[in-house]
């Protein structure tokens, strides 16, 4: 399966990305014949498929690994880091996850959910810097306080309960509580600039947050995959998917430069497309996708000019979202350390529009439109207007308007400082229920009954889960193998099968470990941090 000279051009390695192989898939012209074969393919070159397949590297390195990306670059749509936020999901901060009851009391169940899922990420990645799989860990990921951040009456007794349920926990302890303007001016000047404290405000504060760059964690492992006898493709476009009566499948893939199509061969294959995961799995025929649709949300973040601007703010902090707004569109005013240089962004401001990829097409949406998804799309126009008028409204706003929004959170911005970026694609997933169907902010592992393929749909926590979701597919489509994987996945997640907040003694063994890996024990500007200790001030 070596390379043709005559097809070196094609190659996946590009010296400037480190991205390398030692094996080429060769490709004749005719698209009529299988032309290769390969135990995995994995579709797009983002987060999910370059964990899979560094976890793949990991447990199972005699098998051929083959990866299609449609652009000329690793992680270049959602994986970007100016194409989200950044923020290491733990929950630390994302009031959405800890909604109110109408008792007063505060719902936790989500948010240590989701940050037992976070605390299984960075037990990998701790695997992979230690044995040479990630290079320094700087280069992805920074610890940044994570805060939440509310004003008036009825939030700060909100937020108050949050605390109260929250600071006990063994997966949050460390988490500080104050309503004090002095605590507030010191931990955010920017913030506290200019602000009318007679309106009250409270904040939880956590040291323990981090900020990610997916992109550049993207790179390194689909670096690992590639120098580890793997193979990548980029401008190659996978168009269709086939079963075959043996139940592997045909990939038909087209190189976008040339407009060749060529057919390979796969025991298993990932769709680990972002927005264009749909259409494929729709294209497989798979009767586990039938009745998904997708509701494509466009997004747009102010990114600060102003390095005295940015100097002045060192946190990611998220207030609540609108009444009616949806739960993507929680703001926050988030420093990020991308290449090394601290930035600031705030947002999100929503947009919309019927692609389904940032550099997709107008018609993704109207051709995911299926016969088994119609119901499920027709039944979440009804029940959603609240999403349709938060739209709307997002759409109708001018720069001052966004200025107004974020001053909110930083009452001396001016429009001159910030300029408008416009963010990934995110298609969040609409699933049949009933009669009819619901739109879900989250993310959805769907596979075949087999195991012979799955792929990922939806968004938010999306990347920061990437390691535990693609824990998930291998447990599901491989069942024979899993239980011999065992030792090789305890060794890379300890806690694997394992609740960690049932567990403290586990917890703080690995988040040790982990803290002292990445090199997360220190947050610039507010040096060593502190035991996990709940405080109230």
């Amino acid at each position: 399966m070596r390379a043709r000279s005559g097809h070196s051009r094609e190659r996946c390695a590009i010296a400037r990305r480190r991205v390398r192989t030692d094996k080429e898939v060769d490709f004749p012209v005719s698209e009529n014949v299988v032309e290769a074969k390969t135990d995995v393919v994995l579709v797009g070159a983002g987060i999910m498929s370059a964990t899979l397949g560094a976890l793949m590297r990991q447990l199972q390195p005699d098998w051929s690994i083959t990866a299609f990306e449609r652009l000329d670059a690793v992680a270049a749509e959602s994986s970007d880091p100016w194409n989200n936020a950044g923020t290491g999901h733990s929950a630390l901060c994302e009031l959405n996850y800890t909604p109110g009851n109408p008792d007063g009391s505060v719902e936790i169940a989500k948010a240590v959910n989701v940050n037992e899922q976070f605390q299984v990420s960075r037990q990998f990645w701790s695997y992979a810097v230690d044995n040479g799989l990630l290079s320094d860990p700087k280069d992805f990921i920074n610890p940044i306080p994570h805060v939440s951040f509310v004003h008036g009456a009825d939030d700060v007794k909100y937020l108050r309960a949050r605390y109260d349920a929250l600071a006990g926990h063994p997966l949050f302890a460390g988490m500080e509580y104050s309503e004090s303007p002095e605590f507030f001016a010191e931990r955010l000047p920017l913030m506290a600039a200019g602000r009318d404290f007679s309106d009250p405000v409270a904040l939880n504060w956590t040291d323990t947050g981090t900020d990610v760059d997916f992109g550049a964690l993207t790179k390194q492992l689909i670096n690992n995959v590639a120098e580890s006898g793997g193979t990548v493709f980029f401008g190659h476009e996978v168009t269709n998917i086939s079963k075959q009566s043996d139940g592997s499948w045909i990939v038909k893939v087209r190189n976008r430069r040339t407009g060749e199509s060529r057919k390979v061969h796969a025991k298993f294959v990932f769709v680990g497309a972002g927005g264009g995961a749909l259409h494929l799995l729709q294209k497989s025929g798979i009767a586990e996708a039938k009745g998904f649709g997708g509701f494509p949300v466009s997004g747009a973040f102010l990114r600060c000019t102003n390095p005295d601007v940015i100097a002045r703010h060192s946190a990611k902090v998220y207030g609540k979202a609108a009444v009616g707004a949806p739960p993507m569109s929680v703001p926050h005013l988030d420093t990020r350390v991308i290449g090394g240089k601290q930035g600031l962004l705030f947002g999100p401001y929503a947009g919309w529009s019927p692609k389904f990829l940032k550099q997709g097409g107008v018609m993704d949406l109207p051709k995911s439109i299926k016969p088994n998804n119609l119901m499920s799309m027709l039944g979440v126009g009804v029940t959603e207007l609240g999403l349709v008028k938060y739209l709307v409204g997002e759409l109708t706003q001018s720069p001052a308007d966004r200025i107004g929004t974020l001053a909110e959170f930083a009452p001396e911005a001016r429009l001159e400082d910030w300029e408008l970026i416009v963010a990934g694609q995110r298609v969040q997933v609409i699933r049949r229920k009933g009669a009819g169907g619901v739109l879900e902010f989250g993310t959805a592992v769907v596979s075949a009954a087999d195991g012979s393929i799955a792929g990922l749909l939806g968004a938010s926590p999306g990347a920061s889960t990437a390691v535990p979701a693609m824990l998930d597919v291998l447990e599901r489509c491989f069942p024979q193998q899993w239980d011999a994987w065992q030792p090789k996945l305890r060794e890379m997640v300890p806690s694997l099968g394992v609740k960690l907040s049932e567990n403290p003694d586990l917890f703080r063994q690995v988040w040790d470990h982990s803290t002292k890996t990445l090199q997360l024990d220190v947050v610039p500007g507010r040096g060593q941090v502190a035991p996990m200790e709940a405080a109230a001030v």
